[in-house]
């Protein structure tokens, strides 16, 4: 910050010290441990922007930074709508430190794979997926007072265990390693490849679902990332363009980000140094509010709830820390509810198809079954759909009580099952 010679300078420390345990058929195939600090430097000359990056923390390496921010700068158009970085906001200490997770060594993260492929094995079948812990540090400091620093922890598992003509799916992020259930995991993920063997092929057409919580996932993410975010409505992208106040959902569908609830991956402030605020987006199907960083909250006369995101970024603020509430049910009893439909565990490789409809398209996969009189009947062979994702939150019959912690784009989503009404499959799979 010294060196530069703009008029508001930006410094933002991104640390991770991490252990990486990968594998697949059943063994493992590579264990990577990652210590790195980047640094990035925003500067501004007026209404001129520049970013400069890098992992050369020698004095000349962050001058070269701070150099490279200011030439970039120099040669931007002014921004119009740009009024100036933030000031200091008192931040709230929460904790998002765990010293088991910090401390977790790769015997620790082998230990667990190897129970997991041995669990598969036994019963015929391989083991791949990724187990993950780390620390991660956070500073940020501009000319204007801003002064945040903040250490966390996440330990994430995931795993798909594969027989010949099936497969399934499990998953748990957490901030304690000690959190992750992997005995629990293993099991579920076992059970839905032994399940799924032997898949049928159901023709395509409008069912009753009932989808898993890696289901729910991805239709968060779309809305998190399509729709939540002030940028998006500005531009008139953004399914909640005109319609906040109103409703958007069903009655029963109350979604929100806080990064102050210690179940999630807690995070004090944003990458501007700006404390985050519990943000209410839908509250009883009813389009609440967004999420603001400083840059469209000044452009909107509002202030930043603390979402933003690393400079440069064109996709404007997101939340991160995103939670659905839940509901009364059990995962049985979401199935038992459905005469004829289809359990679909998570989706694979969706696409946008309407952003403004949040109409995807995308895969069924590791593990889609038949439920029938309510009992699952038979697995089918994965299939497509197209889907407004909108629609089908709009005939939620049921939710689960159970949630679980997932990890999505830059955070974590805690998030429940639940039972649709419709849900529309376009295609069927060779698989």
């Amino acid at each position: 910050m010294e060196h530069s010679q703009a008029d508001q300078t930006e410094v933002l420390l991104l640390g991770e010290d991490s252990g990486l345990t990968r594998f697949a058929n059943s063994y493992i195939h590579q264990n990577v441990a990652e210590s790195n600090a980047e640094v990035r430097v925003r500067v501004v000359f007026g209404r001129r922007i520049g970013v400069g990056t890098t992992n050369d923390l020698s004095v000349q390496g962050l001058r070269r930074a701070v150099d490279e921010a200011s030439r970039v700068a120099k040669l931007q158009p002014e921004n119009p709508d740009f009024v100036s970085l933030p000031g200091p906001r008192p931040i709230r200490d929460v904790q998002s430190y765990v010293k088991n997770t910090a401390e977790a060594t790769p015997e620790q993260r082998a230990e667990t794979v190897q129970m997991i492929c041995t669990r598969a094995t036994e019963r015929g079948l391989e083991a791949a997926g990724a187990y993950t812990t780390g620390t991660f540090e956070t500073a940020v400091a501009n000319s204007l007072g801003v002064d945040a620093y903040d250490v966390s922890t996440a330990a994430d598992l995931s795993m798909v265990i594969m027989g010949d003509d099936s497969s399934g799916y499990a998953a748990q992020v957490a901030m304690d390693v000690g959190a992750i259930d992997a005995d629990r995991l293993v099991a579920e993920a076992v059970e839905g490849a032994v399940r799924g063997r032997g898949p049928i092929t159901l023709e395509p057409g409008t069912y009753e679902v009932v989808l898993d919580t890696y289901a729910v996932l991805d239709i968060i993410q779309f809305l998190s990332y399509l729709g939540f975010g002030a940028r998006a409505v500005e531009e008139g992208t953004s399914f909640l363009t005109g319609k906040l106040g109103q409703k958007v959902l069903g009655e029963s569908i109350d979604i929100w980000d806080d990064g102050h609830d210690p179940s999630g991956l807690p995070a004090p402030f944003d990458y501007e140094g700006v404390p985050k605020q519990r943000v209410t987006l839908i509250e009883r199907g009813v389009a609440e509010g967004v999420v603001y960083d400083s840059y469209t909250a000044h452009k909107a006369g509002k202030e930043s709830t603390g979402h933003a995101l690393p400079a440069p970024n064109p996709a404007g603020p997101m939340p991160t820390n995103v939670f659905m509430h839940p509901g009364n049910a059990t995962r049985d009893d979401l199935i038992r509810s459905c005469k004829r439909g289809v359990l679909v565990t998570r989706f694979w490789y969706t696409e946008p198809v309407h952003p403004r409809l949040v109409v995807v398209t995308g895969m069924t996969r590791d593990g889609t079954f038949l439920i029938e009189d309510g009992q699952i009947s038979r697995p089918v062979r994965s299939l497509r759909f197209t889907q407004s994702y909108l629609d089908a939150l709009s005939q939620v019959e049921a939710i689960s009580r159970e949630t679980r912690l997932l990890r999505e784009f830059m955070g974590a989503t805690r998030v429940p099952a639940i039972k649709v009404a419709k849900f529309n499959f376009t295609g069927v799979s060779e698989f």
